[in-house]
């Protein structure tokens, strides 16, 4: 039985919200930008965090607090993915779990291999520990993206030590092949590298596509790989500080309880019984009526642009709710995203940011009801026909 579109929340109370998406630009600019949602939380999530106000629960974060059993049963419903709940550690949030993983299997200077246009943040974070990015792009079919995996080969014969994947992929929406993923744990293998996967959209795959973890991808990849994963982007939790670190051999399971005692402290009490309520069985419905919503929105999305800028490329994504949207046609720079905002008064990200390749480029909020979307794109089909 497919589920019901989840229904995004008025503007009027939206704008009444504190976080990012709705403080940063003034009410007559329509924020299509940051990975925030417009949809009101799942009910679990609600009622869990309501008791823990309620009683007065805003204490330390304690050892156990029932995130690696509710991810290894989300997991295994998901994506029929086996996880040792006993190799779960939480931490604060995915990007601060790839900067302490790194640091434990990298030493400054060491070169990782990232596969632009990928989320900005995956810079940062290699830099943060003195290590080097090294830019593999993802090769584009035609009909979709792909990992480019003798580039990433050449990459570590090169004397690269780690590849941070983005797997479903930001801002692509792909999601990685079975066998793509399989092939690159091989690669990795062959010259001692590790992998490690940030999973953090993989709740988000859209019907008829199937998701692998990359620790599930081969029997080799447990050897080579970490996973770092939250519920921050499908249940909109950014604000509540949670993350976990999965692994599936003895040495890296090793190397993720050795990390400091600060990197689990860091993890916030109301963002671990957030995510606790999110991987239940309980919120289940409530995905499945945000993923029919987005599904709806992705195909809206195309139809948009097809009226109003028919001159942009866009692939209909297989994960998320981010669009990767060539507005190269336009003539409007590489950063059209710029002009978009100043004259049009819709808040895109900005394509440059993701590498080289985004030049040209915006990415495209879509987790919004369906007339912000449609308001959004005639906005800027009509700054299109009067340029």
């Amino acid at each position: 039985m497919t589920a019901s579109p989840l229904q995004a929340l008025p503007l009027d109370e939206l704008r009444r919200r504190s976080s990012t998406k709705w403080r940063k630009y003034g009410d007559d600019v329509l924020p299509l930008f940051v990975a925030e949602t417009d949809f009101p939380l799942a009910p679990a999530i609600t009622a869990r965090l309501a008791e823990a106000v309620a009683l007065g629960d805003t204490g330390y974060t304690p050892p156990d607090p029932g995130i690696a059993g509710a991810y290894a049963g989300f997991a295994q419903r998901r994506f029929g993915w086996q996880v040792d709940p006993a190799r779960v550690r939480t931490t604060c949030d995915v990007m601060m779990g790839v900067v302490e993983i790194l640091r434990a299997v990298t030493v400054p200077g060491d070169r990782v291999v990232v596969t632009p246009p990928v989320y900005p943040p995956f810079y940062s974070c290699i830099e943060e520990v003195g290590a080097v990015d090294e830019r593999v792009p993802l090769v584009y079919t035609g009909d979709g993206w792909e990992l480019d995996l003798l580039g990433i080969e050449a990459a570590l014969a090169g004397g690269s030590r780690a590849v941070l994947l983005c797997n479903p992929h930001n801002p692509t929406g792909t999601v990685h092949s079975a066998q793509a993923l399989a092939d690159l744990a091989d690669i990795a293998a062959g010259f001692g590298a590790v992998v490690i996967s940030d999973e953090i959209h993989a709740p988000l795959v859209h019907p008829g596509v199937a998701f692998t973890p990359f620790l599930a991808a081969s029997p080799v990849a447990p050897r080579v790989g970490f996973t770092v994963a939250s519920a921050s982007k499908a249940f909109n939790l950014a604000g509540l500080k949670c993350a976990v670190m999965v692994t599936a051999s003895d040495e890296h399971t090793a190397i993720v309880r050795g990390l400091p005692d600060e990197v689990e402290w860091r993890t916030g009490l109301f963002g671990a019984l957030a995510n606790a309520a999110a991987f239940d069985e309980g919120s289940d419905p409530w995905l499945d009526s945000l993923l029919a919503a987005l599904d709806e929105n992705r195909r809206l999305l195309a139809e948009l642009l097809a009226e109003h800028l028919p001159q942009a490329r866009y692939r209909i994504p297989d994960a998320g709710y981010l669009a990767w949207v060539d507005l190269t046609a336009l003539g409007w720079g590489d950063n059209p995203a710029g002009r978009i905002l100043r004259e049009a008064k819709v808040a895109l990200h900005l394509g440059p940011l993701f590498g080289e390749e985004g030049k040209g480029h915006v990415r495209i909020n879509f987790a919004c009801a369906p007339e912000v979307l449609r308001e959004a794109v005639a906005r800027i089909g009509a700054l299109a026909a009067s340029s």
